[in-house]
């Protein structure tokens, strides 16, 4: 049997009762921006050539398949072109973390309703790190604690 002096100094039991103590806060932002920033900048790249110019089956795709509303299809095709760019690189940098987090949010709700509705478990994998970004900001190791940001 053991007792309470036991499972305090076992590290198994220390380490299932106080992760967040061994995972620090930053890291956990850090690889959240990280990681959705690469899955949203790889989408973007797929859609230009060079640095800025969008490819002609960009707007082919944005014309038949993907369904955005409110927005004719080649201004979506920017708008969103650009968007996972901008806010791709402003994660990583972790500049205007809950602005570029919100951003990503938003247009992942617009492909999951209008475009994807089925892929609900990839939005999920995306939704889980945004949510967490926008609500605790981009970490210690982020230019927004640097800046004083919220």
């Amino acid at each position: 049997m053991t007792t309470s002096a036991d499972t305090r100094s076992n590290p198994v039991i220390a380490l299932l009762r106080a992760p967040n103590n061994l995972i620090p806060e930053w890291l956990i932002a850090l690889v959240c921006r990280l990681g959705v920033a690469g899955v949203f900048f790889l989408s973007a790249r797929t859609k230009v050539e060079g640095l800025i110019t969008l490819k002609p089956e960009t707007f082919t795709l944005f014309t038949y398949e993907y369904n955005v509303p409110l927005l004719p299809p080649d201004i979506a095709a920017y708008v969103a072109t650009y968007a996972e760019h901008a806010f791709s690189i402003l994660l990583v940098l972790g500049l205007l973390t809950r602005i570029s987090a919100a951003g990503l949010i938003g247009m992942t709700l617009v492909i999951q309703l209008f475009v994807y509705p089925d892929a609900w478990p990839t939005h999920l994998t995306w939704a889980g790190p945004l949510l967490y970004l926008f609500a605790r900001g981009g970490g210690a190791l982020s230019i927004d604690r640097a800046l004083k940001l919220p």
